[in-house]
């Protein structure tokens, strides 16, 4: 018998890219009875599943033929022109031939990376960041480095430090109710990065899936529509949060070079997101007031981050700290010095309850200590019991040698307090 050789291994890259904790975690948790604080899922009861029905059921009466038939890279003309009008109700300038198209916002974030990003480029991230923006760095063979942030989002003086000392060809962010730590950035901030873009010569990615979920206080302005930004900066955004995800439409906004380059890349990569689902989504859009019916998605969720925040108090050992997000679905925790949530995790399933440990939310040195939690999926009373479910899962598996004890001092990402 010949002797078999064996195909060539897989490549490089994929060394790089662990699997989602995420995943993992939503795995976990498959059982009915448990309740999970895990996915960053909108609620289900809120997407309107009758209008959208209607949407296919009009574009497939309609235009059956150019609904079910292939289609242009750039992106369904209506849809396109409904996203612009929507981004230049939100104070930006542009116009329909900006926008790309993406099946759902994170291709919009690997068409960014393949078009911008060698391998040994340097990414600048927030720490901690967007787990899969981590993952899709390291695909593209990116020197990925963190930056410090507090309460407030991303330390613009660390981020000048890493800029001069680092040289990047990117950075990126998340400045609305960040994904893990649910921190907005301020006004005064986004103009700083906007500035040091300018004066330093790389590119911001300006990642935007949760900024329609606002549901304190302001909408601030996006960097894109900052003085001098919009020939540096991608914006990133979905309608995955706002009308379904299943439907998985994002779009990548940025300058027309830019744009032209993520077009040929998509035209590579998959020729186009899908021709009735983009037509959909633009029927939906022109038959439906979508700031209307975000009013009432914004006060729910509202009510459910207020009763998550109400609860934690009880629920997590004394001296832990949590943000205080003013929008989209996340607070991000931080037990006392000696707690690990990872290792927690499997007595919190066996209480019937699920978070998502922090630490594979860092590209530096991971925290042990953190853990996201997500409000979207539940209403007040299953947040509650929830929680009561967590807080029996903390007391079974107290350290011994430390209970529950307060933080050390400085090491509390908001600061002294239970709260911030």
């Amino acid at each position: 018998m010949r002797r078999r050789v064996p195909p060539p291994g897989l490549a490089r890259r994929t060394d790089t890219a662990g699997s989602s904790v995420i995943r993992e975690a939503l795995a976990l948790t498959a059982r009915p009875e448990v309740i999970s604080f895990a996915g960053g899922l909108p609620a289900s009861e809120l997407i309107d599943t009758e209008g959208i029905r209607a949407a296919y059921d009009r574009v497939l009466a309609e235009a059956p033929h150019r609904a079910l038939q292939y289609s242009v890279t750039d992106g369904d003309p209506a849809l396109r022109e409904a996203v612009a009008e929507r981004l230049v109700r939100g104070g930006l300038d542009t116009r329909p031939d900006r926008l790309l198209i993406t099946t759902g916002a994170q291709q919009a974030l690997t068409l960014l990376a393949t078009v911008l990003l060698e391998p040994g480029d340097t990414v600048l991230v927030e720490e901690p960041t967007y787990l899969a923006a981590l993952q899709c760095f390291g695909y593209a063979g990116a020197r990925v480095v963190p930056v410090a942030t507090d309460r407030q989002g991303i330390d613009v003086g660390a981020l000048a430090d890493a800029v001069q000392r680092e040289r990047p060809k990117l950075l990126y962010l998340v400045p609305d109710f960040q994904n893990p730590t649910g921190h907005t950035l301020p006004p005064d901030r986004r103009a700083e990065v906007a500035r040091l873009a300018a004066a330093r010569g790389f590119w911001i990615a300006e990642d935007d899936p949760y900024g329609e979920l606002r549901f304190r206080g302001a909408r601030l302005p996006w960097i894109s529509a900052l003085e001098g930004a919009a020939d540096r900066t991608v914006l990133l955004g979905s309608l995955s949060k706002v009308l379904a995800p299943g439907m998985r439409l994002g779009w990548l906004h940025g300058p027309p070079g830019l744009r032209r380059a993520a077009l040929l890349a998509k035209q590579a990569l998959d020729l186009h997101s899908s021709t009735v689902d983009q037509a959909a989504a633009a029927r939906y859009l022109r038959d439906h007031d979508l700031d209307t019916r975000l009013g009432p998605v914004r006060a729910l969720y509202r009510e459910r981050c207020d009763t998550l925040l109400g609860a934690l108090g009880q629920a997590l050992p004394a001296g832990s700290t949590w943000s205080r997000p003013d929008g989209g679905m996340f607070v991000w925790v931080r037990l006392p010095d000696g707690w690990d949530a990872a290792a927690l995790l499997p007595h919190a399933v066996a209480q019937d309850v699920a978070y998502v440990p922090g630490a594979p939310f860092f590209a530096g040195r991971p925290d042990p200590a953190t853990l996201r939690l997500s409000f979207a999926s539940h209403g007040p009373a299953v947040i509650r019991e929830g929680m009561r479910r967590l807080a029996a899962a903390f007391d079974r598996a107290a350290p011994p040698d430390r209970g529950r004890v307060p933080a050390a001092a400085g090491r509390a990402p908001y600061g002294p307090g239970a709260t911030a």
